[in-house]
């Protein structure tokens, strides 16, 4: 059996698509998040990085929205078969 490699939404490039398996964050954040769409099961795609590499842009559940390192850091995802 092969093992699924997770990484982390923030190491994610413009592009990529990715499936969410876990959050690592709790209260207020997570809960929003939650509300945002960033479930687990929710494919999310990497729409663009900023000049600086903070914050990235991400597209879930048709809303595109923008998140600090900070944030995507505590986003554990799986990368989407791709070309």
């Amino acid at each position: 059996m092969s093992e699924v490699k997770t990484l982390l939404l923030s190491e994610c490039k413009p592009g990529d698509r990715v499936l969410i398996t876990s959050l690592s964050l709790e209260g207020t954040m997570r809960r929003r998040l939650l509300d945002l769409g960033f479930v687990r099961g929710s494919e999310v795609a990497v729409v663009q990085k900023s000049p600086l590499g903070d914050p990235m842009a991400f597209r879930v559940s048709d809303t595109t929205i923008a998140l600090r390192k900070e944030e995507s850091s505590k986003i554990h995802v799986k990368k989407l078969g791709g070309a």
